[in-house]
């Protein structure tokens, strides 16, 4: 191949890679016990939102549905705010079939209560015994919408990492899932730095070093970029 065709290859390619259409889920969900009681987790949706603005500053369209978190998305971004995991999993199903591909950061709470008052519990009457029921599965729930579309999960664990979010690629046969231990001091929740593994459905992984959350969000866009061109 000639060097200016191997040019024009290599040019159209990043055309390609640029322009796709990204829909990511950022931040925590919340499982009402009461009208101020619930369950959730420490997710802040840092990781989600530096996905955002570094897809935003490829040139990609983006669309945000984000749980509750003290962060503001880019103006330009299309962002549905949700509370609970029937919510997100609603703005999902409706934004999916618009999207090349999914990010699914967010922090899904994986239970519930099974009944929610609809009045303030006072201490006294409440049952120390909460009884709880599963959350809907997201992605599994959305995976018949897939199609060509690129799915990527997140696997936050404390323990045997790499087991564990090989077992989620596997489970919830998306391409690709990012893997961060939280019980680190300064990676995972509510902190600006990230130490991610990247696992693919083709076998490709890599474990990438500390560094910042919109660091962390290139490395994962590169590689959604590069299997979408390809």
């Amino acid at each position: 191949m000639s060097r200016k065709r191997l040019c024009v290859v290599i040019t159209a390619r990043i055309c390609e890679s640029r322009g796709m259409r990204i829909l990511v889920t950022a931040g925590p969900t919340r499982e009402a016990i009461d009208p101020v009681r619930f369950i959730s987790n420490r997710s802040t949706g840092k990781m989600g939102y530096a996905i955002v603005f570094a897809a935003i500053a490829r040139g990609h369209e983006v669309r945000l549905v984000t749980g509750p978190v003290s962060l503001e998305a880019p103006e330009s971004v299309e962002t549905a705010s949700v509370e609970s995991a029937a919510e997100m999993l609603t703005a999902v199903r409706e934004q999916v079939e618009w999207c090349d591909c999914l990010i699914m950061c967010a922090a899904v709470a994986d239970w519930r209560p099974r009944v929610v008052s609809d009045r303030k519990l006072k201490k006294r009457d409440m049952n120390p015994v909460l009884e709880l029921e599963r959350t809907e599965d997201i992605l599994g729930s959305v995976l018949p919408l897939k199609g060509k579309r690129l799915f990527v999960g997140f696997a936050a664990e404390t323990n045997d990492v790499a087991v564990e979010a090989r077992r989620k690629l596997r489970e919830k046969e998306i391409d690709l899932i990012v893997a961060n231990d939280v019980s680190r001091n300064d990676a995972g929740f509510a902190v600006d730095t990230n130490v991610v593994s990247l696992y693919a459905a083709d076998g490709f992984s890599e474990d990438l070093p500390l560094m910042s959350k919109r660091d962390v969000a290139g490395r994962i866009l590169d590689w959604v970029e590069g299997r979408w061109s390809s």
